[in-house]
């Protein structure tokens, strides 16, 4: 702008100093003919004279008759060109004096430090062609008007809206609830888009059902089913194995109860329907049977079960590989699907199963809630069955629906809030809550963008479909974007199954996430009392009682363990078995409001509040709200027991040459050391330089994505976090090849130990390397 201003200031002084400027010509020829006369104004820098009335070379008298309007026209001119200067100046000078308002800083410390006092960002140059947000708000109003903008009252009327008694994946229900999904992101402006999959899911076959014979008694043919269960027709005895925990299983191979073919009963509850399944697999079991325990006085025990006993996520017949209709893949399948029958039966069914069952009496801890049993037993050498299973697979269309708020500093960085939207039933409180409160996310927050809030960071809305046979859809995209969304989205946020009671709240989650958890809930107030929080009603005694660990049925599992990125998951909970209805059509609008007295639109608007402030702190905040420091108490907990148990293996003098954990425990200081220097970077920078901040944020977003195994294919092993993940190669199980070392277990390998060691030592210091910074900025001492 410099430039072009003082070329104008120059010639504006040239006018007025006086200075020869232009010439006018008078066409005499032109008059002669009638015509107006012609006076041509220029603005010349070059010196030359005014030739008053003649050409040059040429007097004519006639020059003399127009001089007089020549002079009148070249003031007025003049005149305008100097209004039009002053409106210029004023209008420049006011721009560069309030284009770059004051900034200010919260007076906070560590990760803390990173928020925004809700100043406008700078350009970095007249060039640069960013747009810079409008002055956004403080935290305070930022969460005051998320306040403002939920209600019980509509919270209400979207879960009516949204219910609906069949919604299977795939099905004309789960595609109109997708449909509804998609006009809502339509209608906020959300630029939505349909991401579609095929995929095989296993459904009951329609001429063949399957069927249960209890010796030639036929106990029932059940509509609920396992999906990817083995397919066929097994007989064998009957052995009762209370949850199917493996300690469970091994207690009944020290009372001489073999379970090689045998077909085993198991109640829910305790561990999923899969791990169940693939437990009784281990020990050579033929077939098992699943019924649900019943919860409360009063449960139908006619109901029947549904679920699916992968052991594993996503499309089990494309492993590793996205379920996209272009994609051709030779015959394959997952590990994690079971080579035995697996069938649901209802609790009827089991009571009948109960009172022909002989054999020795089960121990306490094994009876169950079935009324109408006397003793418990284990099953008796007369006790046959026949299980029988006609599944079948099925290609099926599914679709995700996604809409984006974008960020206006970072847009390519974003935040997901995701929610099931399928059920095998009406899913109730396991999927309409959630798509309830996504929907409803999303519109207060583009509200909230209308109204001044300018999050730097985008925030993805995501509706999944396939979510009961194993977070197929969830999978699926994560597959197909595998190589950019752990540099994009740095957190996952799950809306599935948030509202089961009311009396607990829990939560599982990366320990990244830890801190912003608890800050979350010491700032939303209870409903119920404006002057408590959520954190002094469910956390204040002890908070570490609210976290659980992340299983794989959760609906955040694959973004943190298949994909590396930062994922959370919470509920409120009812005291003893909690919600029971799960997996069944008992999960409907009646029975939750009973779990929640009443209260279940309270309840949507406090999740839809700790949701929605944790997201919108990671989009506001110019750092990264996640804590690295919690990753290293989160490590040496860990590490810590790991060394007791070299130190008792080396006690045992198992080992035929010595182990030493000193290398992995220095992983662990090169760790701790690369997260104190990331904090005191944040203390020391200028967070208004922007460069800086995405730099700094890069190396937070790389920690859990780092601590995915990189000696493993995720073909292969797609769970490879070593702390959240399944395999040899994670921290668990290297904590058990060290006892089973210390007790001599068959199997037991030192070499393989060793090498578990040495990989989960580097995973460790490569983790801590990135995050130290730049490779050419490391040294010995990180």
């Amino acid at each position: 702008m410099a430039g072009p201003i003082n070329q104008a200031r120059a010639k504006i002084s040239k006018i007025f100093n006086g200075e020869p400027q232009s010439y006018t010509r008078f066409n005499l020829t032109q008059n002669v003919e009638g015509e107006s006369s012609h006076v041509e104004v220029k603005l010349s820098g070059d010196g030359e004279e005014e030739m008053e009335g003649t050409e040059v070379g040429h007097r004519h008298p006639a020059s003399t008759y127009t001089q007089r309007p020549q002079r009148r026209y070249r003031t007025l001119c003049y005149g305008a060109l100097l209004i039009l200067f002053i409106f210029l100046s004023g209008y420049l000078i006011g721009y560069v004096t309030h284009r770059k308002p004051e900034a200010s800083k919260l007076p906070e410390t560590g990760p803390a430090a990173c928020t925004t006092a809700g100043q406008p960002e700078e350009s970095k140059d007249e060039g640069d062609a960013a747009v810079d947000p409008e002055p956004s708000l403080d935290w305070s109003d930022i969460t005051s008007m998320l306040r403002q903008k939920l209600s019980s009252s509509a919270f209400d009327d979207l879960l009516r809206n949204f219910a609906m008694d069949s919604h299977e994946a795939g099905s004309s229900g789960d595609e109109s609830l997708a449909n509804k999904v998609l006009y809502t992101f339509k209608s906020l402006n959300m630029n939505p888009w349909n991401d579609e999959h095929y995929v095989q899911l296993q459904m009951p076959s329609m001429t063949k059902p399957n069927k249960i014979v209890f010796g030639s008694e036929e106990i029932g043919q059940p509509k609920g089913y396992l999906a990817y269960s083995a397919t066929g027709t097994k007989e064998g005895k009957v052995v009762y194995a209370n949850f199917g925990q493996i300690e469970e299983l091994k207690y009944l191979l020290t009372t001489g109860v073999d379970l090689s073919e045998k077909i085993v009963l198991m109640r829910t509850g305790q561990i999923s329907l899969a791990e169940k399944v693939a437990n009784a697999a281990k020990f050579n079991a033929s077939a098992v049977l699943i019924y649900p325990e019943p919860p409360y006085d009063g449960f139908d025990t006619k109901t029947e079960l549904y679920g699916h006993v992968h052991l594993g996520t996503g499309d089990p017949y494309t492993p590793g590989f996205p379920s996209f209709n272009h994609t051709q893949f030779p015959p394959a399948k997952s590990s994690g699907l079971p080579e035995i029958l697996a069938q649901t039966i209802t609790a009827d069914m089991a009571l009948r199963i109960h009172q022909k069952m002989g054999g020795n009496d089960a121990p306490e801890n094994f009876k169950g809630n079935l009324k109408g049993i006397s003793r418990y037993r284990l099953g008796g050498d007369g006790d046959t069955m026949t299980v029988t299973v006609n599944n079948v697979l099925v290609d099926t269309k599914i679709h995700n629906i996604f809409g984006v708020l974008n960020g206006f500093i970072d847009p390519d960085h974003y935040v997901v809030i995701g929610a099931q939207r399928d059920s095998f039933s009406k899913g109730y409180a396991k999927s309409t809550v959630g798509t309830c409160l996504l929907v409803e996310l999303a519109r207060a927050i583009a509200e909230m963008m209308k109204g001044g809030f300018r999050p730097k960071r985008s925030i993805v809305f995501a509706s999944w479909s396939a979510g009961d046979y194993g977070s197929v859809g969830t999978t699926e995209w994560l597959e197909g974007y595998l190589s950019s969304l752990d540099k994009k989205a740095f957190t996952y946020i799950s809306l599935d199954g948030v509202i089961q009671g009311r009396s607990k709240f829990r939560a599982s989650a990366s320990p990244l996430l830890y801190s912003l958890l608890k800050d979350t809930l010491k700032e939303v107030e209870t409903l119920a009392s404006e002057d408590r929080t959520l954190f002094q009603d469910f956390g204040k005694e002890d908070f570490e009682e609210i976290l659980e660990t992340m299983k794989m049925e959760d609906g955040a599992y694959p973004f943190l363990a298949f994909s590396g990125i930062p994922s959370i998951s919470f509920r409120f909970v009812s005291d003893g078995q909690g919600y029971g209805y799960f997996g069944t059509p008992l999960d409907n609008k009646a029975n939750l409001e009973i779990a929640t007295e009443q209260r279940l639109g309270d309840f949507c608007v406090s999740a839809a509040q700790v949701a929605g402030q944790m997201a919108l702190r990671l989009v506001h905040d110019h750092i990264l709200r996640l804590d690295v420091t919690s990753y290293t108490r989160f490590i040496r907990k860990h590490m810590v027991m790991i060394n007791n148990r070299v130190n008792q293996l080396k006690h045992a003098g198992t080992m035929s040459a010595p182990l030493s954990s000193k290398w992995l425990i220095s992983a662990m200081g090169s760790y701790n050391r690369a997260a104190d220097s990331v904090i005191d970077e944040i203390l020391n920078s200028e967070l208004e330089d922007r460069e800086k901040c995405r730099t700094i944020n890069n190396r937070i977003m790389r920690v859990e994505h780092n601590l995915l195994s990189q000696y493993v294919s995720p073909r292969d092993v797609p769970f490879r976090h070593i702390f959240f993940g399944t395999g040899d190669y994670t921290v668990s199980a290297l904590t058990d090849h060290l006892r089973d070392l210390k007790e001599q277990v068959v199997g037991s390998d030192a070499d393989l130990l060793r090498n578990q060691f040495a990989l989960t030592t580097w995973t460790l210091q490569s983790c801590a390397n990135d995050l130290a910074g730049d490779v050419w900025a490391l040294d010995n001492e990180i």
